[in-house]
């Protein structure tokens, strides 16, 4: 088995990590491409892996062919390669707002052969082994092809099969929400700083806190509200900060920000 990359960036390289950590084939069975020659030699010297300029050449050598480029670039993508992609290959797309359909149509030549896509919503926490992908196949994929995927979605985090009517929403609570936390955390750590912990310090508190506490969502299995309330004492301090944080319209302002996402994503 041979997979390709139309793209070699961070969600990309993510991912060859992850196949290569969980030696799913070795780095001499991986094939990518990128219009930046830097972006090439970057992944060339980190993974070992063969790279080229030519996106076709990649899509001849690739049993699994993986979509890693901005939206935007996708069309003239599509146009480019169409006409070279195997009958069996399975072509896994990361690109956002991207539908099935979408790819369809524009990897159509008019034959009869049907391709199999796979489309996903992997998310940044990937770089760090910690990713979780939404993950779509169109009727042509079989269980078995299905399943290398999976595996190979599943090395650098969790992977889970949704409807595609929802890939809109994984893109909004999994892709972008990181970003969220992020200044959540960098929120929290504001505020330890203006109660004088030195940043560097508060930035290790407030993220571990953060990592800690989602830990405790997954593994326990708990409603948040419940692990909420264990944190919550009567007449407590905890309690305190809920309620400036419900006066602020915490909750209302984070469901506006997925709601925002979700509709920015139906527009690409």
């Amino acid at each position: 088995m041979k997979i390709g990359f139309i793209g070699l960036g961070n969600m990309a390289k993510a991912i060859i990590g992850g196949i290569l950590k969980d030696k799913i084939i070795p780095a001499k069975d991986i094939i990518g491409s990128d219009k930046s020659a830097d972006m090439r030699d970057g992944a060339k010297k980190q993974f070992g892996i063969t790279v080229v300029d030519s996106n076709i050449k990649v899509v001849e050598e690739s049993d699994i062919l993986f979509f890693a480029v901005k939206p935007q670039f996708l069309p003239d993508v599509l146009t480019e390669i169409k006409s070279s992609i195997k009958k069996n290959t399975v072509i896994v797309s990361i690109v956002a707002g991207k539908t099935i359909g979408y790819l369809e149509e524009g990897l159509s030549t008019g034959k009869s052969s049907k391709l199999k896509i796979v489309r996903t919503m992997p998310n940044t926490p990937a770089l760090v082994g910690e990713g979780c992908t939404g993950v779509c196949p169109n009727e042509n994929v079989t269980k078995t092809e299905l399943d290398k995927v999976l595996k190979i979605l599943s090395s650098f985090g969790q992977a889970h099969v949704v409807s595609e009517k929802l890939m809109d929403t994984v893109g909004a609570v999994s892709g972008s929400s990181p970003a969220f936390v992020f200044m959540f955390i960098e929120a929290m750590a504001d505020g330890a700083v203006a109660g004088g912990m030195p940043r560097a310090q508060a930035y290790e508190f407030a993220a571990q806190a953060v990592l800690g506490s989602a830990k405790l969502v997954l593994e326990t299995g708990k409603h948040p509200g419940e692990l909420k309330d264990m944190v919550c004492s009567p007449g407590g301090t905890t309690i305190e900060g809920v309620r400036a944080l419900e006066e602020a319209g915490f909750r209302g302002a984070i469901m506006d920000a997925i709601d925002a996402v979700i509709e920015k994503t139906k527009m690409l």
